[in-house]
């Protein structure tokens, strides 16, 4: 049986500052921090994984904090939005969150029938909260300090800025398996798996406009949710067959990789769903500690001597 991508399984975004990435994401926003690991190809560099209760795939937002790189500039062949799902009742709970925490917005929209609430983080990163009709299946982290009527559930999907949104949903449609739901204003919605929040992706025509530039406050590469490791094959063959270069698999002890460019540009990565979070640490102390895959553990040393000390923010009560 020909396999499809299921959704997204993660997102990963360059920061500045670690310590104000942790206190937006898991003190603002009230996402778990899931695992705080290194970037494996840049080991004394942080990477800083967010999410669900349990850092289920489709619910993560990734970060390295490269606190000396220059401000990226948000373009063409990029991601140039984040969209996590909260509950339809739930976007005037976040305008009053944002307002207290002296965050500017943009005065809601209404895309494919579902409120979106477009902010930015501290480092520029374009967000969104949309008030999904079905949030998703993302269990609240419990202690995130939001009440959990309101919690974020999980990613809602991306934007993919493109020059030429044909070619992108060509590969897209026929290679991952993606299916087109609506169009809208330059707007192609397309859902995979199960469809729903987690699943989605935009891509929206921007024919005249300047290219992306990596950096601070944009995003590094989208990954697509596979079940295991015969399904990441057949997709990476896939991905040859449509004339891509993908890399060989890449294990990241979490989840294995494959990496690839679409045509626009984007930097696109095939994950596999397991092991998953939890195959070093409990799920009761997900991301307390530093945790390094085992090929890394002999330069533990070294590596804590290089990165600045994190401190996990105290829940930021709806009130505060």
């Amino acid at each position: 049986m020909a396999h499809s991508v299921l959704g997204i399984h993660h997102v990963t975004a360059i920061a500045g500052d670690p310590q104000r990435n942790l206190d937006f994401y898991a003190g603002v926003l009230g996402l778990r921090l899931v695992k705080r690991t290194v970037n494996q190809d840049d080991p004394f560099t942080y990477h800083l994984y967010y999410g669900d209760g349990l850092g289920r795939p489709g619910s993560i937002l990734t970060f390295f904090p490269w606190n000396d790189l220059p401000r990226g500039r948000a373009g063409a062949g990029q991601a140039t939005a984040v969209a996590f799902a909260i509950g339809a009742e739930s976007l005037g709970f976040w305008i009053e969150r944002l307002l207290r925490h002296g965050i500017a917005y943009r005065r809601p929209t209404r895309r494919f029938g579902e409120n979106v609430l477009a902010f930015s983080d501290p480092d520029g990163l374009g967000l969104e909260l949309v008030a999904a009709a079905r949030p998703g299946p993302y269990e609240p982290w419990e202690d995130s300090g939001v009440p959990p009527e309101h919690a974020i559930r999980g990613l809602h999907g991306v934007t993919l800025l493109e020059q030429d949104p044909a070619v992108a949903r060509a590969l897209l449609t026929a290679t991952l398996g993606f299916r087109e739901v609506d169009r809208h204003d330059g707007r192609i919605r397309l859902e995979a798996g199960a469809g729903g929040p987690s699943t989605f992706v935009d891509v929206q025509a921007a024919p005249d406009f300047w290219s992306g530039r990596l950096g601070v406050g944009t995003v590094h590469h989208v990954a697509w949710r596979l079940p295991d490791d015969a399904a990441q094959r057949e997709m990476r063959d896939r991905v040859v067959d449509a004339g891509r270069a993908p890399t060989d698999v890449i294990d990241r002890f979490y989840f294995r990789s494959v990496y690839f460019r679409e045509p626009g540009g984007v930097l696109f990565e095939l994950a596999t769903d397991p092991p998953g979070f939890t195959v070093d640490e409990p799920p009761e102390s997900l991301g307390t500690r530093l945790v390094l895959p085992p090929w890394l553990e002999p330069e533990r040393a070294t590596i804590e001597r290089h990165l600045p000390p994190l401190r996990l923010p105290a829940p930021a009560r709806a009130g505060a």
